[in-house]
């Protein structure tokens, strides 16, 4: 009988704001998500604990390729010597060149901030990847694997369908949602971060993660979510108002455009909060602070890029 457990990654020395996952069968396993490469460390003392040994990690997989979730999997792979990256084509190319990434992570950071958060990143050897299609399957020990195609918050994003956990694996692509802000309630907001926010791709992906049937869902920003439909249904109401509020962008100057997102940012999630009876307090403001201000710059980054293309 396997096991199933979700690790705290402890990004940026936060508790439950990241999460990977260990699946294991028969003292074999499957890592997905691999946030940071400090994150390395801790997803190795989870799998001495469920006795896989590292020669013994089958597959670490990723579903896209901030850093947040696949910035760690070059050091993965180095400490597992038999595994393999299942990526999506795009994910592939920039783990295996990581260079932009690190040129625009660090532009965005400073140095300093990049190597606390992220820490040191190698490309990864082309010949230990594995690109995976929209559709494709993979059947291991057990376990059926679909992998889904799913664009809005990234145009290299995958979601995993497990059949026999009847869970998807989905990244960004089915919202966020911090358990200890909920007190025992629900309650997840999309995650509109730059660079490739789009809300009718992301509504749609969303649809496509419905479409498996699964009954739960396992999200990187934190752990698993069960009452998929009204989830569903927040999501695609906040990614509605976020598309309402990027279009208002152009009456506004810009340099009031971003202060002008991050409070259109704050009242959704103070929105969706209040429809799930959830009070926020300061201190869950000051966590939540991240998440604003990223969410906006994403929208107004898009709505440039719409402008500028017309």
């Amino acid at each position: 009988m396997g096991s199933f457990t979700t690790i705290d990654t402890e990004y940026a020395n936060l508790k439950q704001v990241a999460s990977c996952y260990l699946i294991e069968e028969e003292g074999h396993g499957i890592v997905v998500e691999t946030n940071t490469t400090h994150a390395i460390p801790k997803i190795l003392r989870e799998m001495e604990a469920k006795q896989v040994r590292p020669e013994n990690l089958d597959y670490i997989i990723v579903t896209h390729v901030h850093l947040d979730h696949a910035g760690g999997a070059w050091l993965l792979l180095e400490e597992c010597p038999n595994a393999v990256l299942l990526a999506h084509p795009k994910t592939a190319k920039h783990l295996i060149d990581p260079s932009l990434l690190i040129k625009s992570a660090t532009s965005v950071y400073g140095k300093e901030n990049f190597q606390k958060l992220y820490g040191e990143i190698k490309p990864v050897p082309k010949e230990r990847v594995r690109v995976m299609e929209h559709g494709e399957f993979l059947d291991w020990k057990g376990h059926s694997f679909e992998f889904i195609y799913t664009k809005g918050h990234a145009n290299h994003h995958f979601c995993i369908y497990d059949k026999k956990l009847n869970g998807v694996f989905t990244g960004d692509s089915f919202g966020i949602s911090y358990p200890h802000l909920e007190n025992g309630k629900s309650f997840i907001f999309p995650t509109t971060t730059p660079t490739d926010f789009d809300a009718k791709e992301a509504i749609h992906s969303i649809d496509l993660i419905l479409g498996t049937g699964a009954n739960v869902c396992y999200l990187t920003h934190f752990g698993a979510v069960n009452n998929l439909k009204q989830c569903a249904d927040d999501l695609k109401e906040g990614l509605q108002f976020c598309q309402n509020s990027l279009l208002e962008l152009k009456n506004i100057s810009k340099e009031k455009r971003l202060p002008f997102m991050e409070t259109q940012v704050k009242t959704l999630m103070e929105s969706l909060a209040k429809k799930n009876k959830v009070t926020l307090t300061e201190k869950d403001w000051a966590l939540l602070k991240l998440d604003v201000g990223l969410n906006a710059q994403g929208l107004v980054y898009a709505f440039e890029k719409m402008e500028k293309h017309g």
